[in-house]
């Protein structure tokens, strides 16, 4: 009878704790994936890397439960696409010993940085422009480092007892692509370094999500790990030839020096349509500017000591297609006939490999998956390509109950998702690969995958 009371003390002190059986553990790692000189930045800018200014990082966490581990990792990359995505989910996986749509991959779409996918690269390859898009054995190497850094990383696992989720407001870095003209016209054409023109330096910032998110994780009273997402594009400058982590990059590291015991992790949110444009002149200086607003913001973020206790840790995944765009220029035929066209412009050629690869895939069937990291009382999303802010502000709605950090930028291959109204109001860039329809798939894939079960 003594022995059964004391059983029952124990596992009632574990419930009164919040603690699982068996707990969730939490492994960090990080590891350098820089290019080399010479290598293509942004899939098409002109002007190769000739620099390093800082270093590209992958940082990532491990999550160990009774169930297959799941992998959040982010890569100071541009873009991941296609076969490529799948590269990094698949050798990671087996690493693990978990699934593809368990590892949970994402670019923080900094532009002095690579595009990779390996049906263009094919394709490419196939009309004498090997390495044109990037440089494949380079990427397998990266993988690799990651990988290995992981491995080492999953011989001393920390339990999870606690988490705590905040948010601060980041002071003027943030503005929409939207911008509404005297006349009443709509133009989408606020870029990154947009300042220097009265017309969009003297609009309002308009739809963004004004917040920088975290989620910090704790053994006891020992944070392990934080995670950190704002929605806006991460660039000052770029594509003058230096390869660079850029502001995002800069803020992340200085808070990694202020906590050299955390890991420290930043993703970008929903930000397609959304860039510093409104503030930012893309003169060299303000990338230290750009970069101390941000890192204001995380260290605000940083300071709450409300904790939760993490009493549960559930992964759920939604599958879903999207529609190919629909103009002409976007068909097989004309896409095959760019690619094949040995007096275009080598850019055209690669955004037809570019198109041609996505096509292939979506003709296979093959599915964009929506994952989610839930906590309880917070969720972490990802959701594919360029997706607007919108979508990140639907995903909080959908849970007025919870915390929801939405992350962008997973799958890439759709480039630019725009919301209903974008669609309406005439929003169209060459890096947009989808079509009218999105919102609603992504909406419903939102909804299942945000919902508690």
């Amino acid at each position: 009878m003594y022995r059964y009371l004391l059983l029952c003390a124990i596992a009632f002190q574990n419930i009164s704790h919040g603690q699982q059986n068996p707990p969730l553990r939490l492994a960090t790692f990080s590891a350098d994936i820089t290019i080399p000189l010479g290598h293509r930045c942004m899939g098409i800018l002109p002007t190769k890397a000739s620099r390093i200014e800082d270093p590209l990082e992958a940082k990532g966490v491990v999550f160990l439960s009774d169930q297959q581990p799941v992998v959040f990792v982010a890569l100071d990359w541009c873009e991941v696409r296609n076969g490529a995505y799948d590269q990094w989910r698949d050798r990671i996986a087996a690493a693990v010993g978990s699934t593809r749509q368990r590892i949970v991959v994402c670019s923080l779409h900094q532009h002095d940085a690579p595009v990779t996918d390996s049906g263009a690269q094919r394709l490419l390859d196939s009309v004498g422009l090997e390495n044109e898009l990037y440089d494949t054995a380079f990427q397998d190497e990266c993988i690799d480092r990651v990988v290995d850094a992981m491995k080492q990383a999953l011989s001393n696992p920390q339990v999870v007892t606690h988490y705590a989720a905040t948010e601060a407001k980041v002071d003027r870095i943030a503005s929409t692509r939207r911008v509404r003209l005297p006349d009443g016209h709509i133009t989408f054409d606020r870029g990154s370094s947009s300042a220097s023109q009265a017309r969009f330096a003297d609009a309002d910032e308009g739809e963004i999500d004004p917040f920088l998110k975290t989620l910090r994780f704790f053994n006891d009273q020992s944070e392990i790990a934080s995670i950190s997402s704002y929605a806006t594009h991460p660039m000052s400058y770029y594509g003058r030839g230096g390869v660079t982590a850029d502001f995002v990059g800069l803020a992340r590291r200085r808070r990694q020096m202020d906590t050299p015991g955390t890991m420290q992790i930043y993703a970008s949110g929903c930000s397609g349509d959304v860039t510093a444009g409104k503030y930012n002149d893309g003169s060299p200086a303000m990338r230290g500017v750009l970069a101390d607003r941000l890192y204001d913001a995380m260290h605000a973020a940083s300071q709450s000591n409300q904790r939760t206790p993490l009493e549960s840790f559930a992964f759920r995944c939604e599958a879903f297609q999207l529609p190919f765009h629909e103009g002409e220029e976007f068909e097989r035929n004309a896409m095959t006939k760019v690619l094949w066209d040995s007096e275009a412009d080598v850019r055209d050629r690669i955004l037809a490999a570019m198109g041609l690869s996505s096509l292939d895939r979506i003709e296979s069937g093959q599915a964009i998956d929506l994952p989610c990291l839930d906590f309880g009382k917070a969720q972490l999303v990802l959701l594919p390509g360029e997706a607007f802010v919108g979508y990140q502000l639907i995903a909080q709605s959908l849970r007025p109950d919870s915390f929801v950090m939405a992350i962008g930028y997973g799958e890439c291959w759709p480039g630019y998702i725009p919301t209903k109204q974008a669609f309406d109001e005439g929003f169209n860039h060459g890096w947009r690969w989808v079509g009218r329809g999105s919102e609603g798939i992504i909406r419903d894939a939102l909804q299942n995958a945000l919902s508690p079960k």
